[in-house]
């Protein structure tokens, strides 16, 4: 729990806490991977993910919605149509997204590399 007070301590000081508390849900880099193809359905970003609850989609969602990330766009339409997409803060992490690509790659090659070793 003190690691938790000292992130929210330096949170909106320190770039790196800033960033790892904003990301810092299990499934919030996924959900900002996949709305970077433009507005995307509650229930098309669930089916992107098997394994993750309805509840918990909702509950990472309205936390990357409050915190600048994502905006939700709810259409007055029958049956009722909500999307969401990065705002414009959102759209600037995606070449965080690639660079954690880039990187995730590296790593997988150098573990199967060591599993061969």
């Amino acid at each position: 729990m003190e690691q938790q007070s000292t992130l929210d301590e330096r949170f909106g000081k320190c770039p790196y806490a800033t960033a790892q508390s904003l990301i810092s849900g299990k499934w919030a880099v996924l959900i900002l991977l996949y709305l970077e193809d433009g507005p995307t359905r509650f229930n098309e970003l669930l089916r992107k993910m098997p394994k993750m609850t309805h509840a918990t989609l909702s509950v990472q969602l309205k936390a990357l919605e409050e915190h600048g990330l994502v905006k939700r766009v709810q259409y007055e339409s029958i049956p009722p149509k909500v999307e969401y997409s990065l705002t414009e803060i959102g759209e600037k992490f995606r070449p965080v997204i690639a660079a954690m690509e880039t990187w995730g790659n590296e790593y997988i090659a150098q573990m199967k590399g060591s599993d061969n070793a």
